[in-house]
């Protein structure tokens, strides 16, 4: 199964539903095509500032090889590394990307492919319609709540054993 992070539009108000058919999906994971044709997929992809980057890169190697006298199989594998390099941080540039051009992560969704994660992503959002839920407003950043239920504890014990002393006993 792969992750999809789910980007949403720029928009000038806060309602998104009207801008779900520009709905982007970004795979993280390895991909296969930006490794092989890696300017051509920054530039199919649109990352303009990412390409000039990979040019500016590989050409300013270029010169350190030539003049380290690196031999054909020196370039070989250091072009190789940066193709890998490419290839793992492909959806990484392409997430960048679009939060430079303001647009909004709103979700995360594991699915087989494209189709399912949208499929399961609108579900999702379909159902907390009513309840007028906006993926923008969750707090992802925020620690776990913690639990207060009729077998835990409310206030902490005096009996804790580790390294940590409690607060007014000597050491």
């Amino acid at each position: 199964m792969s992750v999809y992070t789910v980007h949403a539009p720029p928009v000038d108000g806060t309602d998104v539903r009207g801008t779900t058919d520009k709905f982007v999906f970004v795979r993280d994971g390895f991909s296969f095509w930006a490794f092989v044709f890696g300017p051509v997929w920054l530039l199919y992809q649109r990352l303009w500032l990412a390409f000039a980057g990979y040019m500016v890169l590989s050409i300013a190697l270029e010169v350190v090889l030539t003049l380290l006298h690196a031999g054909s199989g020196m370039r070989s594998i250091v072009m190789l590394l940066i193709a890998v390099l490419m290839g793992l941080e492909a959806a990484s540039l392409r997430r960048w990307t679009l939060s430079r051009g303001k647009w909004r992560q709103f979700d995360v969704v594991v699915a087989d492919d494209e189709e399912a994660a949208e499929r399961r992503f609108f579900d999702r959002w379909t159902m907390t319609r009513g309840v007028n839920f906006d993926p923008s407003t969750v707090d992802r950043g925020a620690p776990p709540p913690t639990r207060n239920g009729p077998g835990q504890p409310s206030t902490p014990r005096s009996d804790i054993v580790g390294l940590f002393p409690q607060p007014g006993f000597p050491r």
